[in-house]
């Protein structure tokens, strides 16, 4: 079973960077109620495109720097990246289906 990926500033360009396939990266941060939500649908991507695309997710807590680069204003937020450039933006929760979408169309 495919999990999300811890990604840190340490292997940021390893994971989403330098990925040959799509990437799909959740800022979370522990106390939040709606990525709380987001949680359980960020894993099924992660089960139902593995090997299609790379799913990490961000504490935002633990790794400021990397929510600073992005300007993540509010969480839950989700980035799509492919070719080391981010290609889609999603803030708020999203259904399961616009995220594999978003991952498929850009792989």
């Amino acid at each position: 079973m495919a999990k999300p990926i811890t990604i840190t500033q340490d292997n940021f360009r390893e994971v989403v960077i330098d990925a040959d396939k799509p990437v799909l990266v959740d800022f979370w941060a522990e106390w939040c109620g709606p990525c709380k939500k987001l949680g359980p649908i960020i894993d099924e991507v992660a089960e139902e495109l593995d090997g299609e695309a790379v799913v990490g997710k961000v504490d935002v807590d633990a790794q400021r720097n990397l929510g600073a680069m992005f300007q993540i204003m509010s969480i839950p937020t989700v980035l799509i990246f492919s070719g080391g450039e981010k290609v889609a933006e999603f803030v708020g929760v999203k259904p399961k289906a616009a995220l594999v979408e978003a991952l498929r169309k850009h792989a």
